[in-house]
């Protein structure tokens, strides 16, 4: 299969903001076992800018922009190195794809990412991409890497697409709450939105919000998705091969491909 990843930044990071080498080099495992299965791979990644906090102080008065782009710029190259290190260790190498919003919007630009990405899978190369915030201004921005991760799995016309989060998936409400259960499955066209707790996480853009616009629609396009929790050992093997088939994840079951 061809398989978009997405690691959030709160589950490439540790309580205290900086990178959790241990769990990336743990998750970058996960993603050399798909890889050995047979299929091909593509990582969707944030953690510049949490990397960057951990690394440089920024006074409290600072536009918004700027601020991320000076993070992203510091950080970006300590999360790759993480990355490269990690995937060092599976014997695979990993190759850095920055993108920005306009990239896809521009038929020549994309049709290059493509067909870069692709020589990458084609070489035994794990692509490893990220927004390249340090160059975006406010009007060139995803929402968050969910949507990145939803343009590249478009791009490739992929069979899965997993979202890792910091929580199962997708609640009947606000999941800190007790009463609230965990979504197992939603068919396509189903509207899932008026349980969704409306804010972003601690350490990115997006949030549950974000994820159930871009999940939805690709799976109204034919493509499955899955939310789970990327802290949770063994989250890529269960969702991808269903073992165990009782893992707690919610799936998003594509309608029918056209064409």
């Amino acid at each position: 299969m061809r398989i978009v990843v997405k690691i959030g930044s709160n589950v490439l990071t540790r309580p205290d903001g900086r990178l959790s080498i241990a769990h990336i080099a743990a998750l970058v495992e996960e993603v050399a076992a798909l890889y050995e299965a047979g299929h091909r791979v593509m990582v969707v990644t944030s953690g510049a800018v949490a990397a960057g906090c951990a690394r440089i102080s920024l006074p409290p008065v600072i536009d918004r922009v700027i601020r991320r782009q000076v993070l992203s710029a510091v950080g970006q190259p300590s999360l790759m190195d993480t990355y490269r290190t990690c995937f060092s260790t599976t014997g695979l190498p990993m190759g850095q794809i920055l993108v920005t919003k306009s990239d896809f919007a521009d038929r020549d630009h994309s049709e290059n990412i493509r067909q870069c990405i692709t020589a990458l899978l084609d070489h035994g190369v794990i692509p490893v991409i990220n927004e390249n915030d340090a160059v975006s201004v406010e009007s060139l921005m995803f929402t968050d890497n969910d949507e990145l991760s939803g343009q590249v799995a478009r791009l490739f016309n992929v069979d899965l697409v997993v979202i890792l989060s910091s929580v199962d998936g997708l609640y009947t409400g606000d999941p800190a709450d007790p009463a609230s259960e965990l979504i197992r499955e939603v068919r396509p066209g189903e509207d899932r939105s008026g349980g969704v707790v409306r804010s972003t996480s601690s350490k990115g853009r997006g949030g549950m919000t974000t994820k159930l616009s871009v999940t939805s629609a690709l799976a109204r396009e034919g493509i499955a998705c899955a939310v789970a929790n990327g802290n949770r050992p063994g989250v890529l093997k269960a969702v991808v091969f269903g073992d165990p088939p009782d893992f707690p994840c919610t799936r998003f079951l594509p309608a029918e491909r056209r064409g």
